[in-house]
């Protein structure tokens, strides 16, 4: 499968082991990047926060960053507060959701500074 080119937002990272977990622009799966042993050393770091861009691939039904290139240092470092807090909040409110609550939503589009999410066609 071909890579497809996306930009996402660090939501954890262990600096030790070059290792993080993506919120991916179309919103979809989170992205998991770990470098290849042999690339550990030239690997980037990778902070909560950083704005990247990579190369997203699909192994095993995972969606896995590849060449990650930070764009924008602690672009976002609140945002996997955020999205925990809003989380939380959701389920401690059983009602369905209705349109005043709708302000807890985080949009990834608002990060980036975009119209319309992307259409991703992915198969497998």
């Amino acid at each position: 499968m071909k890579p497809q080119n996306m930009f996402g937002v660090v939501l954890w990272s262990d600096a030790a082991a070059r290792k993080a977990v993506i919120w991916c622009e179309d919103q979809g799966e989170l992205a998991y990047y770990a470098p290849a042993e042999e690339c550990i050393h030239d690997a980037p770091a990778l902070d909560p926060g950083d704005l990247i861009r990579f190369d997203m691939i699909i192994q095993q039904n995972i969606r896995k960053a590849r060449n990650p290139q930070v764009l924008m240092q602690s672009h976002s470092p609140d945002l996997a507060g955020a999205l925990l807090a809003g989380a939380q909040d959701c389920a401690n409110d059983a009602r369905p959701l209705k349109p005043k609550s709708l302000e807890k939503v985080v949009s990834l589009a608002d990060y980036f500074d975009i119209g319309a999410p992307a259409k991703v066609a992915l198969s497998g």
